[in-house]
């Protein structure tokens, strides 16, 4: 009877230990594929912020929990078993859906380039039927809003996570993929919160009214906050922009290169190679700027190709498929379908 116990408990250490080691084999595969979306992670997190404003403070963090909510719904209950069907059944149609994610952030990177230089002019007919709103369905649009935004970067941080793992158990993708979703979201919109109350807690500790040392440390951090947030938002969207061209032109570029058009893929890598051979042991991050560089030429020049088509030909199009009166777009100004 002892002995019986004792090899059960000896299988069930053995079981344990093999789970144990898959779990980890899971993490450090989740957090490599991962990092491989890290460009359009740093653009969700960079775009995020930009929903909240003009709320009252106290709805900010409500704001940033829903769609953090609605991100999580995007990559678990649509995204993540759309990803593994696909996978399992068509594979051949991941690149091109990957190429189709790529352009769309390479027209808003280019977008968001062109309002920066040419200025962003709203239609008055937007602006009217924003202020017919209430507030809580001002708030309910600009959540939607949001969310449907977040869907087309969960679909890219998910296919991109999908096609850096090794074929394997599609359980063990699906719970790869469930741990990138979960961990990416979390830190998206934690770090999201922390950025849209950072100006708040500023203020608190500029009104502190304790004295000594330590009290003028927390004024002083506070001042530094409130004058500093600004700033660093207006870096975080210029960085994001930036990760929107390089992500989806490096998509592109790697798209064409499955599909047998590899000339454009070995050049950038080529001139990334020769420019790196100089820079000694600073030669892998050359290397790394180059290629990034590259990309982003190529994303700005494809996004900037794709606005006048998007806004002319495909808003139109959608617009009166959906049966709605189209107005002209604006060169600058984001379309709405």
């Amino acid at each position: 009877m002892s002995v019986g116990l004792l090899a059960l408990l000896d299988d069930v250490a053995a079981f344990a230990k093999v789970a144990a080691a898959s779990l980890d084999d899971i993490g450090a595969q989740a957090i490599k594929a991962g990092s491989k979306a890290a460009g359009v992670v740093i653009d969700d997190a960079a775009v995020t912020p930009r929903y909240v404003v003009g709320f009252a403070a106290e709805r900010e963090l409500s704001i940033v929990g829903r769609i953090a909510k609605g991100s999580l719904k995007n990559k678990l209950i649509f995204l993540l078993p759309a990803a593994l069907a696909i996978s399992f059944f068509v594979p051949w149609l991941m690149t091109p859906l990957l190429m189709i994610g790529g352009a769309y952030l390479c027209f808003e990177g280019a977008e968001k380039v062109f309002e920066a230089v040419f200025g962003h002019h709203g239609h008055p007919a937007d602006t009217a039927q924003k202020a017919a709103l209430s507030p809580q369905e001002l708030e309910d649009q600009t959540v939607a809003g949001a969310i449907k935004t977040d869907f087309i970067l969960s679909a890219e941080i998910m296919a991109i996570t999908l096609s850096s793992l090794p074929e394997g158990n599609v359980w063990t993708q699906a719970l790869i993929l469930a741990a990138v979703a979960i961990g990416i979201t979390v830190v998206v919109y934690g770090a999201v919160a922390l950025i849209v109350k950072a100006d708040d807690v500023g203020i608190s500790l500029a009104a502190q009214k304790a004295g000594g040392a330590l009290g003028g440390l927390s004024r002083a951090v506070g001042r530094g906050l409130v004058i500093g947030m600004p700033v660093f938002l207006k870096i975080l969207s210029i960085v994001g922009t930036a990760a929107m061209v390089w992500v989806g032109g490096g998509i592109i570029v790697h798209g064409l290169e499955g599909f047998g058009f590899g000339w454009l893929g070995h050049g950038i890598h080529d001139a990334a190679l020769a420019a790196s051979g100089p820079a000694g042991p600073f030669g892998g991050l050359v290397e790394w700027l180059v290629t990034a560089a590259a990309s982003g030429v190529v994303g700005l020049i494809l996004g900037g190709l794709l606005i006048p088509l998007v806004s002319h030909v495909f808003v139109p199009l959608w617009s009166r498929f959906r049966g709605k009166p189209t107005a002209p777009v604006e060169a600058g100004a984001t379309p709405h379908a």
